[in-house]
Parts: C-alpha cells; sequence; structure tokens
C-alpha cells in the first residue's frame, strides 16, 4: 500500500502542478470519490467543517475527480437492497444493521442520509461528465454536493436527464449545455481514462483526499484529523 501511496503522490506532483500553479499560494486539495458513495458525503462535511472551523475557506482549492464504485452499473440501475447484500454478502438483518451505522455517522457529520425500501443503485458516469463540465465555472464542489444530497437525502434518480437538468439549474449552470456533454464521445471518454488512470496510480477505495499533491488520506478522516492537516499545511505556506 506504502508504494501505491508514493506513486499517487509522485505522478500528482507531475501531473497538477502545471494546472494548478495559479493556487500555488492555497492548499491543494484533490477528491477522488463517487456521487452515490456515502463515506465520500461524510468525508467531505468533516472537511468542510475543518475548513469552516478554521476559517481558511480563501486557502484551499478543492478539485474533485471521478471514481465509479460501479462502472458496470446499467443505465437502469438495480435495486440498492439487493445490489449490495450480493456484493457484500450480506444478509437483509446485516444490510439494516450496516445503513443504521451509517445513518448515524452521517447524522453526527451533518449530512442526512434517507435509505427506503426502492433505493437504487445508479449508473453514475454521467454525474462525472457534468462534475468535469462544473469544474470550468467553479462549480463543482456546489455541484457534487448538491447530487450528494438530491441521492441520498431527497429520493432522486441522479441518473435521470430531468433531474440532472433540474439540479444544474439549481447551482446556476447553464443545464442544456451541460447535459450536450452527456452526448459527447470526448466528454465521455475524457472521464473514463481519468478514472482509468486513477486505478493505475493506486486508488482503490473512496474518498481518497489528496492534499498539496503530497499527503495522501484515503477514507472520511475526522474533523480534527482535518484540523490539524491543514494547520500543519497551512503553517508551511
Amino acid at each position: 500500500m506504502k508504494k501505491n501511496l508514493l506513486k499517487i503522490m509522485i505522478i500528482i506532483q507531475i501531473t497538477f502542478f502545471s494546472t494548478h500553479i495559479l493556487a500555488e499560494n492555497k492548499i491543494k486539495i484533490d477528491i477522488i470519490s463517487d456521487v452515490v458513495c456515502p463515506w465520500c458525503a461524510i468525508g467531505y462535511k468533516r472537511l468542510n467543517q475543518a475548513i469552516t472551523e478554521l476559517d481558511i475557506k480563501d486557502k484551499v482549492a478543492i478539485t474533485w475527480h471521478p471514481f465509479e464504485l460501479n462502472p458496470t452499473m446499467p443505465r437502469e440501475g438495480k435495486n440498492a437492497n439487493k445490489y449490495l447484500m450480493n456484493k457484500l454478502g450480506l444478509d437483509k438483518e446485516a444490510l439494516i444493521r450496516k445503513r443504521n451505522s451509517v445513518t448515524k455517522i452521517g447524522k453526527n457529520s451533518g449530512f442526512e442520509f434517507d435509505y427506503f425500501q426502492e433505493m437504487r443503485k445508479v449508473n453514475t458516469l454521467n454525474a462525472h461528465i457534468l462534475l468535469a463540465y462544473a469544474k470550468d465555472f467553479n462549480k463543482q464542489t456546489q455541484l457534487k454536493v448538491r447530487l450528494q444530497e438530491a441521492y441520498f437525502s431527497e429520493r432522486k434518480d441522479i441518473s435521470n436527464r430531468d433531474i440532472l437538468f433540474k439540479e444544474l439549474q439549481s447551482v446556476g449552470l447553464n443545464a442544456k449545455e451541460a447535459l450536450s456533454r452527456l452526448d459527447n464521445k470526448e466528454a465521455i471518454q475524457a472521464v473514463k481514462e481519468e478514472e482509468k488512470l486513477w486505478r493505475e496510480r493506486g486508488v482503490y477505495a473512496v474518498p481518497t483526499m489528496i492534499f498539496d499533491y503530497r499527503i495522501v488520506r484515503p477514507g472520511a478522516n475526522s474533523v480534527a484529523v482535518y484540523k490539524e492537516l491543514l494547520t500543519q499545511l497551512l503553517n508551511k505556506k
């Protein structure tokens, strides 16, 4: 694992330094995640809380990167309960316990999970394509949070284009222009290639956060851990 993390850090330094040179006075945070990952939602909530408590929102620059937990998921999706029970080898009672635990942790972190019987695991490729579009307008984080809340808290199908249209509008993006990207072969391929690169770099679980191109933090760390890390990085600026 240490070799994989070292590989991630080296390639990130080479790949992203020139792209983000304008943000050199800020703490650069690259977050690899999926929209339907509960721990990604919790992890960002905790990170954002740390940033807020330190009052450094103007001193960090966040970029989101694609990672599909279920890349072979059909467009119509699958029943979430059946899919996860099969994937994780859980019975119904074990799945309920797991979800109750996540729901409680989410609530303590400021995120509401509303799991329901008909909930579906959906294909998130389109969401990642739209997040790449949102990056051009500095709206990535807004759209990411909106899609997470729509899926986990509001029982919305974020693979549905009508839903995506409304969510794009809600964060001030040109919904028609953005949705045109979903049929653009280059836009689709760009996301798939980036996902492939992250896997080749050793990312196997999300969220994975990389701070200033060199410090890798997999999983949803505590607010205290993020605050300590951010404080250390600030002191080096």
